[in-house]
């Protein structure tokens, strides 16, 4: 049985592969997806397709991609594999998009999730041709139920020239009603307050509204999500988790949080899930969350009551609770709020609510500084993400990491940081499996000196004690002491030699 209910959309029924022939060489294509959630499913690979054949010609073919967040091989694997993406933004996992992005045979502009949807409405990266959206379902009346991702799909569908719909039957009808679709937003000077003032309010509607005029062909798909399982917390993960929950009872018994702490945003991780499943089994009632993706210790969470409302922008869920999404989406309806993610990573939003923010990293220095973007300050690993619009605005704001990769062959805490994301004065809090540092309102020298004691492997904490006793000398009494001779020389080591550890 069809989910396009409005006649007029459902006469502009067609296959994935003659929809694809709408897409034309230098297009700007918005496609939906965010975290691995309510990406288009049949298009891309289509694409891919009759990009492979002009090559074959030896027709220059490729495409602008925008997006939510990542999304899946289906659309970034198949696009990138054919050298089909000429840039790509904002955010991506991709193995093969990374190895593309590196190589240079595609642009990536790193760019915080909460800025790209702003700029698309202000042409400043140029016109988008076509949006390609997943959704769940088309109403009676033209609009459309969203999926499993909200992600940039408001914007997208508002500013594209023209419209493709995948209506994907294999999403739930019971996410009908989770979704909070504003559309109060402006560009300046025009810009009103967003009124939320607690995580559970909603501003918008439960659909998108989308111009009949503008679409050019509707696909109809019944194909899942890319789900993966998270795997069980290592044991510096469970430590790392430990810390972070110790941190947060020590700030209620300080009068610093109220009992059920304030709105909680997590990053995606092995360490993330530990902090859910820790957070299930501590001290802590009527939690909430305010972040971009729902995982699954936030449904177990939300299952056992210990968590009132999560608000996101899309799921990241493992195929055992994406089945049980599908099967119980009604029945969340009222505790899960997706929203568009220019709201659900709005600065405004984060730092009104208050809320504690965790997210992963690459390496950290001595002084707080956070890379979590570029491994050997060169090479890109995902992106930026949401990570910095959560930090800069939180109202704790704490960075995880083992201490070491590479089965010790680096250390994730250096004398400098080879590429810098987040600076000293948005971090407030590093933790690893050797312990954490709080480091608010140190002065640079006294962070170096919590976060080596802290925070650094056993096997690193002389090497770095050292650089920064003789850094302390050769600077000759400065506030942020370095000898830029030796500030990456552990990286240089790294790639000459295989290890940060000296011979």
């Amino acid at each position: 049985m069809t989910r396009i209910a409005n006649a007029a959309l459902r006469a502009k029924l067609t296959t994935a592969e003659e929809a694809a022939k709408f897409v034309k060489h230098d297009m700007n294509v918005g496609m939906s997806g965010f975290t691995g959630s309510g990406y288009p499913k049949l298009l891309p690979g289509a694409i891919a397709a009759r990009i492979a054949e002009a090559h074959d010609r030896g027709e220059e073919f490729k495409i602008g991609v925008w997006t939510g967040a990542s999304t899946a091989p289906e659309l970034d694997t198949a696009l990138a594999e054919v050298d089909g993406i000429k840039f790509r933004t904002p955010y991506q996992s991709d193995p093969m998009m990374r190895r593309k992005i590196n190589d240079g045979t595609s642009d990536y502009a790193d760019i915080h999730l909460s800025h790209l949807a702003p700029m698309v409405w202000a042409g400043a990266l140029g016109k988008l041709d076509l949006a390609i959206i997943e959704v769940t379902s088309i109403k009676e009346d033209g609009t459309a139920v969203p999926s499993s991702s909200v992600g940039n799909n408001k914007s997208f569908l508002d500013l594209a020239d023209k419209v493709i719909l995948e209506v994907n039957s294999w999403q739930s009808e019971g996410l009908e009603g989770m979704h909070d679709v504003y559309y109060g937003t402006r560009l300046p000077p025009d810009r009103k307050p967003v009124m939320i003032t607690s995580v559970g309010d909603r501003i918008g509607q439960p659909v998108f509204n989308i111009n009949p005029e503008k679409v050019i062909a509707v696909v109809e798909t019944d194909h899942e999500d890319r789900n993966t399982p998270f795997k069980a917390a290592d044991a510096d993960s469970e430590k790392i988790a430990g810390y972070l929950l110790d941190f947060l009872q020590n700030e209620v018994k300080q009068g610093r949080l109220p009992k059920n702490l304030l709105p909680l945003q997590s990053g995606v991780g092995n360490v993330a899930n530990a902090v859910l499943v820790g957070l299930m089994e501590g001290p802590f009632e009527q939690l909430t969350s305010y972040t971009e993706v729902i995982q699954d210790g936030m449904v177990d969470l939300l299952d056992a009551g210990k968590m009132t409302v999560a608000s996101a922008t899309a799921f990241s869920l493992s195929p055992e609770y994406a089945a049980k999404m599908n099967r119980e989406a009604q029945d969340y309806a009222h505790k899960i709020i997706l929203r568009p993610q220019e709201i659900s990573n709005h600065p405004e939003m984060i730092r009104r609510l208050g809320v504690i923010a965790c997210n992963g990293m690459i390496e950290a220095d001595i002084y707080g500084n956070v890379n979590s973007t570029h491994v050997m300050g060169s090479r890109m690993q995902n992106g930026i993400g949401g990570s910095a619009d959560f930090t800069r605005n939180a109202y704790i704001s704490a960075f995880v990491t083992p201490s070491v990769a590479k089965g010790g062959a680096i250390s994730c805490i250096v004398p400098m940081v080879s590429h810098h994301d987040h600076t000293e004065h948005d971090v407030q809090v590093l933790i690893t499996e050797q312990g954490l540092a709080d480091l608010r309102g140190l002065a640079p020298r006294r962070r170096a000196k919590k976060i080596i004691e802290n925070c650094a492997h056993p096997a690193y904490k002389d090497m770095l004690q050292e650089y920064f006793d003789h850094a302390t000398k050769t600077a000759n009494g400065q506030q942020t002491p370095h000898d830029l001779r030796q500030a990456l020389s552990w990286h240089v080591r790294f790639l000459e030699t295989g290890t940060m550890l000296p011979a």
